[in-house]
């Protein structure tokens, strides 16, 4: 899952991009208002995190322009003006959320994976393939009833796989979602992390799931839609 992190505090948005990235987000900052709004509508973002007191255009003009070109990623306003009215602004800006400066990480987290869950569309709670099930608000997977330790990006990667089932999906695909722009990806990461992944989901199993398309990519397939 990729997040834009549009806060011109850096060291708060230092401290977010890493805690983001330790629950397996991959994470872009941007420092004002103009360069957040140009990178949302540029890239596919699954959640954007948006301060209001921003340079060059604040937080309520950047949620209106983008809901205005269609952006449809869920938005998370962040501030310290916490009053009754800029909480009315934000929603009615068309944010999904607002978090008042200071809060606690936990609290964050939690609702980004409300918004993550609750998707663009209002996509299901939870994330199925025969009898693997994935519930990104919880952070929990299990398959056949049997809990899944997965690492934080092993996490990610079977959301995204499940979020796209039955498609194709490439190598490109992934690393552009899991990893953050400036991270150096050697050329066999994602590969990698499908084995580790496979291993966990489907080697104890008697069904296969996941499929490597050879020169292609990935694809997780539920033999009961088939």
């Amino acid at each position: 899952m990729r997040i834009l992190v549009v806060e011109d505090n850096k060291r708060l948005s230092a401290s977010l991009d890493k805690a983001l990235r330790d629950e397996g987000y991959a994470v872009d900052p941007a420092y004002d208002g103009p360069s957040g709004e140009g990178m949302a509508l540029s890239s596919p973002y699954d959640l954007l995190i948006l301060d209001i007191m921003l340079p060059g255009k604040d937080g309520f003009a950047v949620c209106r322009a983008l809901r205005e070109k269609k952006c449809a990623s869920p938005i998370l306003i962040l501030t310290a003006r916490d009053s009754i009215e800029d909480r009315v602004k934000g929603l009615d800006s068309g944010a999904d959320d607002y978090l008042p400066k200071p809060f606690e990480l936990a609290e964050l987290k939690a609702r980004i994976r409300a918004l993550l869950r609750r998707g663009p569309s209002g996509s299901a709670p939870e994330l199925k393939a025969a009898d693997l099930v994935l519930d990104p608000a919880a952070h929990r997977a299990e398959r056949a009833g049997r809990d899944l330790e997965l690492t934080a990006k092993e996490f990610a990667l079977l959301e995204y796989l499940l979020r796209h089932k039955d498609q194709l999906v490439t190598r490109e695909m992934v690393e552009d979602h899991l990893w953050n722009q400036e991270d150096i990806v050697v050329s066999n990461v994602v590969d990698v992390y499908v084995r580790r992944l496979r291993a966990k989901i489907d080697d104890p199993f008697e069904i296969k799931l996941l499929e490597t398309v050879r020169g292609s990519g990935y694809r997780i397939r539920d033999p009961e839609e088939a």
